[in-house]
């Protein structure tokens, strides 16, 4: 007697996609089995948010075939791919700030009550109970707009797990999340895992996928490239699948910290508890701030940068002390800061590559009547071919770019403004292998030349691969400092818990 054959959740076979004539995909293909987790995998570019846009239904496909449950489908909305059991958790969040976390959750299908009214009591107790169930501590009743990004992506999982569906994409679900949050999220991945449900995930984070999921598909330029178990398969072969080639080092890192100090702070406060905070950064310096979500590491980048209402403590650039309260003063003192999210905070969504490398030095490139168009385009040109930014033109919309690329042109638009300090808020979230790569790389010829890197990173790997020092901050406080030579895993969560 044969065994019993088990049903594909979803399988895709040849799915393709063209914009304008430009393929984005080519050959997609992908199967889920019931009570996985696979993962998706591929550089920026590859395809995948292509894949995972025509699946639900966002975006028509122009050939290949899908089908759910052994049957075929062909979804022209998101509505439609809910209604049979698909529910995504986007990267890009988009809540609604000014309801709640119930309100959010239940969008569009909120429970009612006597004459159709919403029920808001009822609304709220399943929003709770669901919230506890993944041992988020969100309250139901919390206004969007009060959380913290990360806890914006909680609620946005929750609401995807809502809909209770048995094919559920998560793509870049711990891009806004600390540890001890990326830890919940995996608890709930496991839970729907054991319920039979099937979680097509999508991270750059290599160490995620060896430690959530089962399996594994690689797509590289829109084409499916392998797929298989991800317990026969290392972490340096999925690399050489995603970026096509052997990558020698995942770190790149030859530069030399000197002892000289370029910033220097002392009793700074910030925003939102944190106080008495004071640390030194070097000339040629890869300094790492290190925390868990809530520890005051980016409001004291807000804090240097003249983006914070409180003003205590003192700030040192080059020996000299400097009054910043608006941006432009940071800049003026050799500042430049590259935000976590690049597509609220650092780009233009609606301009072109060459506008958006040039937005903070328009007025080095501007008389009081116009601006010197040739000027800009020599200057993007410039950092076009330093960065290595794939862009078919200037004149190309940055809302077309890939990830990495968009990265690479926020680091652009600060180097034009020749900064002796560079503060990077996780500089390589949401950024494939390989341009994590090149990304290092610049951080390592900026500090190699002279400059000064500040970090703010997550990844415990991240920073010891890259940082020459890691300040640990916890509660709003520097809870120690850890050399290079004394840096490990355990040390580095020991100080921020």
């Amino acid at each position: 007697m044969g065994g019993i054959v088990v049903q594909a959740l979803l399988e895709v076979h040849g799915l393709g996609k063209s914009f304008s004539g430009v393929p984005a995909l080519i050959d997609g293909a992908f199967r889920l089995m019931p009570g996985s987790v696979h993962a998706l995998c591929g550089g920026n570019g590859a395809g995948k948010s292509t894949f995972l846009k025509i699946v639900m239904g966002i975006q028509p496909r122009d050939r290949g075939t899908i089908k759910r449950n052994g049957e075929t489908v062909q979804f022209s909305s998101p509505g439609e791919a809910l209604a049979n059991g698909i529910s995504i958790i986007e990267q890009e969040l988009s809540p609604v700030p000014a309801m709640t976390v119930a309100e959010n959750i239940f969008l569009g299908r909120e429970p009612s009550g006597a004459f159709g009214r919403i029920d808001f009591k009822s609304m709220n107790a399943k929003a709770q109970e669901l919230l506890d169930g993944l041992k988020f501590t969100i309250r139901a009743t919390d206004m969007m707009m009060d959380l913290t990004v990360a806890q914006t992506q909680l609620v946005e999982i929750a609401k995807a797990l809502s809909y209770d569906a048995e094919v559920i994409i998560m793509d870049e679900p711990t891009s806004a999340l600390g540890e001890a949050e990326a830890d919940q999220l995996f608890e709930a991945v496991k839970t729907l895992k054991a319920r039979g449900k099937g979680v097509i995930y999508v991270s750059h984070r290599l160490s995620e996928i060896f430690t959530i999921c089962d399996s594994y598909t690689v797509f590289r330029d829109g084409r499916f490239v392998e797929d298989g178990a991800l317990a026969d398969i290392d972490k340096d072969r999925l690399i050489s699948l995603i970026v096509g080639r052997p990558l020698t080092e995942e770190f790149v890192k030859d530069n030399t910290a000197g002892t000289e100090p370029t910033l220097r702070v002392e009793g700074l406060a910030a925003n939102h508890g944190v106080r008495d905070v004071s640390f030194e950064a070097h000339r040629g310096e890869i300094l790492a701030l290190y925390g868990l979500m809530g520890s005051g590491r980016s409001e004291i980048f807000d804090r240097l940068f003249g983006l914070s209402d409180e003003t205590a403590g003192t700030i040192e650039i080059n020996g000299v002390r400097r009054e910043i309260s608006r941006p432009a003063e940071a800049i003026a003192a050799g500042l430049a800061y590259v935000t976590e999210d690049r597509k609220v905070s650092g780009l233009v969504l609606t301009g072109d590559v060459r506008e958006n490398l040039c937005l903070a030095t328009l007025d080095r490139m501007s008389t009081p009547l116009m601006m010197n168009g040739r000027a800009e385009t020599e200057a993007a040109g410039r950092m076009v071919e330093t960065l290595n930014i794939k862009t078919a033109s200037l004149k190309l919309g940055v809302s077309n770019l890939s990830g990495g690329n968009q990265q690479k042109v926020v680091l652009g638009k600060w180097f034009l403004t020749e900064p002796n300090v560079l503060l990077l808020d996780e500089p390589t979230r949401g950024v494939d292998v390989g341009a994590k790569r090149e990304i290092y790389r610049v951080m390592s010829d900026f500090a190699k030349a002279g400059g000064t890197v500040v970090m703010i990173s997550s990844e415990t790997d991240e920073v010891l691969g890259m940082a020459d020092r890691a300040i640990v901050m916890r509660d709003g406080r520097v809870a120690g400092t850890l050399d290079r030579a004394e840096m490990s895993a355990e040390k580095l969560l020991h100080l921020a818990a």
